[in-house]
């Protein structure tokens, strides 16, 4: 015991909160993947939701991130940025962990409005805490082993994640929803309170507050960074548009491919496993190009794994779900790593909280739009022909993804885009 404290007190105090920032992780893992992909849109079909409002539920973690807007004025004043992350973090588990209460406190009735108010609510709060937790991570992580840090932590939590989401899939096939659910909600409760235990164990380094004192110059500021805006302005277009089929793969496997909780979990499992693989090679890739030519990279990636579906037309579900899966692991594990070091790394410190919440905003009012109008469209397509819903609209998203990386995304992705990593803190 003696060694082990020797050689603890040996890391410096950025290892260590480094390895405070992975351990609390592990419960925030083990609660986003119990509650959400294919078993928060399973919760949602037990409690009885459309194709539609499974696509407004979808939609509404990215439309309350307008509220990073106001959390980056507001950080000017309260720079206290472990109570706000305790705060708004606990707010955001608690609530969401609340959503299992609905079927026993509920009338029937109520409960698709009472899962979008509590859900709304808890990823309302998670706005606020994310352009908080995003600033503290780039004070925290040197530059110079960032992308091999969020790399190694993000393949370390995936594995996590992996792991969580087989087990689910067990536990809802073995004990079906009425009981399996409830199973869920339970390791979350435990979970929870990890999180927010393991929120104390967060450093509270001192914040470099922005040039401005007031709202408007901050919020135009992000604008006059034409090399920024111009990347942001693309990225939201593209989330619009992979919002339309990606986010509803699990309505699709579910409803009109009847495929079982089993066999999704295992497929989510070996996408989560690809995209653990994923972050350690995109890190090392980080070393050597810059966040925007790594990001045109993923692109053509992400489009693949909708336009794969279209091979429904021929070959079995099951390989077809196989191959669809690994490359949405390989392009989502690159596109959210890289996308995070774009935002805190290629951005000015002082102004970085409204740098985040201007991305944020700008690309999740986009990325809301799209579920909801997926949803829309498989509500459509129930009027059509049943392979327009198993596959035809998700391999058209993908054909015009493709079409608008390779035209608009090289343009403004490439657009004199080092080959080394540049921005403030690239040193």
């Amino acid at each position: 015991m003696q060694l082990r404290t020797r050689s603890w007190n040996r890391f410096t105090p950025t290892r260590k909160h480094l390895w405070f920032a992975t351990l609390e992780g592990a419960p925030a893992t083990i609660i986003t993947t119990l509650l959400n992909g294919p078993f928060l849109t399973g919760y949602l079909l037990y409690l009885g939701a459309t194709s539609s409002e499974v696509g407004l539920v979808l939609a509404m973690t990215t439309i309350v991130n307008v509220g990073q807007i106001l959390m980056a004025y507001l950080m000017q004043k309260w720079s206290n940025r472990k109570l706000l992350i305790l705060i708004f973090g606990s707010m955001h588990r608690i609530l969401w962990a609340c959503t299992g209460l609905i079927p026993f406190v509920l009338e029937r009735d109520l409960w698709i409005p009472a899962y979008v108010v509590l859900y709304t609510l808890a990823f309302l709060s998670n706005s606020f805490a994310g352009v908080v937790w995003s600033t503290l991570m780039a004070d925290m992580v040197p530059a110079s082993v960032r992308a091999r840090h969020f790399g190694i932590r993000n393949m370390l939590l995936n594995a996590l994640g992996s792991l969580c989401l087989f087990m689910g899939g067990q536990i809802l096939d073995h004990y079906g929803n009425e009981t399996g659910f409830p199973i869920l909600y339970s390791i979350v409760g435990v979970a929870v309170v990890c999180n927010v235990l393991g929120y104390t164990l967060y450093p509270n380094p001192s914040f470099q507050q922005s040039e401005d004192t007031k709202l408007m110059p901050m919020l135009t500021r992000p604008f006059k960074d034409r090399t920024y805006i111009r990347a942001t302005a693309f990225l939201a277009l593209w989330l619009f548009m992979q919002g339309i089929s990606v986010p509803l793969f699990s309505y699709v496997m579910l409803k009109p491919l009847q495929v079982s909780y089993q066999t999704i979990s295992i497929l989510t499992v070996l996408q989560t496993a690809v995209m653990m693989m994923s972050f350690y090679v995109w890190g090392n890739l980080n070393a050597r190009w810059s966040n925007r030519q790594l990001l045109f990279w993923t692109l053509p990636i992400l489009s693949l794994s909708c336009m794969l579906w279209g091979l429904l037309a021929w070959l079995p579900v099951l390989p077809v779900l196989i191959i669809v899966h690994m490359c949405l692991g390989a392009g989502t594990g690159g596109f959210n790593q890289l996308a995070f070091n774009f935002i805190i790394g290629d951005t000015p410190r002082g102004e970085r909280p409204m740098f985040i919440a201007m991305y944020s905003t700008l690309t999740g009012f986009a990325a809301f739009l799209g579920p909801l109008l997926g949803g829309r469209m498989y509500g459509w397509a129930e009027r059509m022909p049943l392979w327009v819903q198993q596959y035809g609209i998700s391999s058209g998203m993908g054909l015009i993804m493709l079409l608008l990386a390779v035209s608009l995304g090289r343009r403004v992705l490439l657009d004199k885009a080092p080959k080394t990593p540049t921005g403030p803190d690239a040193m």
